[in-house]
């Protein structure tokens, strides 16, 4: 699941990624889903090219979320922190 949002004159692009983990015999490969990660891009409002490459973010402790929405929030907040603290602040 991917959504766009626009702050602060940038584009948040957030997707949500399900976190998925392989048994450790290969000859049974067992797939489980732990939770989900989200998946953050920011660019300038009205430009095609990424300003970092995308990051990753999970929830504190490097656990992954546990749902879409959840992913999805917590990237928003992440990216917007990230734009805050790097591109609006006061020089002075």
């Amino acid at each position: 699941m991917t959504r766009t949002y626009d702050y602060e004159g940038y584009t948040l692009e957030i997707s949500a990624e399900a976190e998925v983990k392989t048994g450790t015999n290969f000859r049974e490969a067992v797939w489980t889903r732990t939770g989900y990660v989200a998946i953050v891009r920011i660019f300038r409002a009205q430009t095609t090219v990424a300003m970092f490459s995308p990051l990753r973010f999970g929830e504190a402790g490097g656990r992954p979320f546990a749902s879409e929405a959840d992913a999805l929030m917590g990237g928003f907040s992440a990216a917007s922190k990230i734009v805050d603290d790097l591109f609006c602040h006061d020089p002075h």
